[in-house]
């Protein structure tokens, strides 16, 4: 099942530019793609209003920064190497926020054990600030943690 906007559903609501609300750190964020195209915004204010946008509003708002001639990236005030374990373990948390958005979750769990692609997405670290290893790697974790809760629950 490849992920993205275009597709049918579920794959098109798993996708970063849809609307799920979630919330993480305190901050508010409308999409994972406008939460994804915050980090390349130092200015907490800007990075705060860039978690409000989704889908293309959101992707071309950071889609100028030249945030890899550095590697960093920023969170509420903090610098992060976008290469550096710290990233993956705000990909990790970010994700684990998402996942308590209902219609976000429902559509994951629909999946079933469908193998999720993603390719419209880059695997170059130095070209994008999610790969479609870091993606699809984390929609298998979430998966894997709702099916066995609602297994557990039957």
């Amino acid at each position: 099942m490849d992920v993205g906007s275009g597709s049918g559903y579920p794959s098109s609501a798993l996708s970063n530019f849809a609307p799920h609300p979630f919330e993480i750190d305190g901050v508010k964020c409308n999409s994972m793609e406008g939460f994804l195209q915050s980090l390349k915004f130092k200015n907490e204010d800007m990075q705060k209003h860039v978690c409000t946008l989704v889908g293309k509003k959101a992707k071309f708002k950071g889609k100028k920064k030249k945030w890899w001639n550095t590697g960093l990236l920023y969170w509420k005030g903090k610098e992060i190497d976008r290469f550096g374990d710290e990233y993956q373990v705000l990909l990790d948390h970010s994700f684990v926020c998402l996942s308590k958005n209902t219609k976000f979750s429902k559509a994951l769990v629909f999946t079933n054990n469908s193998t999720l692609t993603h390719s419209i997405g880059k695997n170059d670290k130095k070209r994008t600030i999610l790969t479609t290893q870091e993606f699809c790697k984390r929609l298998y974790e979430i998966r894997g943690v709702l099916q066995k809760y609602i297994s557990d629950k039957e």
